[in-house]
């Protein structure tokens, strides 16, 4: 397997893949061909009737749908095979072939997990002006089986989108300026050049520093630098030589990151668990004492435990919280601060991370 590891293979993708062992790598990315079928007539942008460069590559050719099918299954079959059964399998498409694709992948045994509607911020405009301008496209991530423990780092998407939970709908941008890699007539180079930020994104969703990330159409190389940014291997397939030299000078220009600040390396489902209740035992927190709101609203510390307000009784940190904020549900932790004798404000979350430090010392030492 090492033979293979960071390097882009040049050959067609499905017979590269059938060099590659069973079950070698923890993740695949493909943006295969779109069958766009676009024809060769021109499309002009009506403010300056200059040609608007569209994708009529011979990789993008197919005479029929069965074709296109035959070929998508084909490739496919290839990637479960190498998949680890845990791993991560995404695709991504248009309206012209994500729906074919996402047929496939359940005919062939996938568990889908997601669709996600990359939605482009800059998006081409509709020239024509005959249908709606297609700004986004859908990308399907799967597992190889349903009952796969698949890498879904949720801290660290949490931590990119500000502390909230991330949703399916990503707004970014295309790929243009500096980003956009260009030919010697200074055209663009590849017609699909996803940008960087998709593939981070992807990568720090679903795999772990090391994991192999295959990408069977590797383009320009996006993938492939990505994954190198981001302290993980990979293993790129690309027939055209014009396109492994340019990615390979991409790859010669990329340093890692320092991800100790991105990445969440401990998911908090896992951490040592804390109770609120332990904080009063530890002498951090009293009976009497007054926790207050982000908007202000004060509830006092119970010898059980509890929080008690003057409209809403008693009930506990996360309760109380979701009460206030007529919510199903809320994480209390995040939502109350201490109020000090001297009257600052200390997020009781803070409390709990001292307590669990020590937790995890003892542990260690035990």
């Amino acid at each position: 397997m090492e033979k293979f590891l960071n390097k882009i293979l040049t050959g067609d993708c499905v017979d590269v893949m059938r060099s590659l062992p069973d079950a070698s790598v923890d993740a695949v990315f493909a943006d295969s061909p779109y069958n766009l079928q676009l024809g060769t007539k021109t499309l002009y942008r009506p403010e300056d009737q200059t040609a608007a460069r569209a994708v009529r590559d011979s990789w993008d050719s197919f005479s029929s749908n069965k074709e296109y099918d035959d070929f998508t299954r084909a490739w496919l079959t290839e990637c479960k095979r190498i998949l680890k059964p845990d791993g991560a399998m995404w695709v991504i498409g248009s309206y012209h072939n994500i729906f074919r694709l996402g047929a496939i992948l359940q005919d062939l045994g996938f568990w889908i997990l997601n669709d996600i509607v990359w939605v482009k911020t800059n998006p081409m405009p509709n020239f024509r002006g005959t249908r709606f301008t297609n700004a986004h496209e859908t990308l399907i991530w799967a597992t190889p089986r349903k009952t796969g423990k698949y890498t879904f780092n949720y801290e660290t998407m949490k931590k990119l989108n500000g502390g909230k939970q991330m949703r399916s709908d990503w707004d970014l941008n295309i790929c243009l300026g500096e980003e956009r890699l260009k030919d010697k007539d200074g055209k663009s180079l590849h017609n699909t050049q996803k940008p960087l930020d998709l593939l981070r994104r992807v990568i720090l969703a679903s795999t772990k520093t090391g994991d192999i990330i295959l990408d069977p159409f590797m383009g320009s190389g996006t993938t492939a630098v990505a994954a190198k940014e981001l302290n993980r291997q990979f293993i790129g397939i690309e027939r055209e030589e014009t396109y492994v030299q340019a990615a390979l000078k991409r790859l010669e220009k990329v340093v890692p990151m320092d991800l100790s600040d991105i990445e969440v390396s401990v998911p908090k489902r896992e951490e040592i668990r804390v109770a609120f209740s332990e904080l009063l035992e530890a002498g951090l927190l009293y009976a009497g004492q007054t926790l207050v709101s982000p908007k202000g609203e004060r509830v006092m510390i119970t010898k059980d435990g509890q929080l008690v307000h003057s409209l809403y009784g008693k009930a506990s940190i996360h309760v109380m919280a979701a009460k206030i904020q007529k919510t199903v549900s809320f994480n209390g932790w995040d939502y109350w601060s201490a109020e000090k004798r001297d009257g600052s404000l200390v997020p009781i979350d803070e409390l709990r991370k001292y307590i669990r430090s020590i937790k995890q010392d003892i542990k260690k030492a035990a």
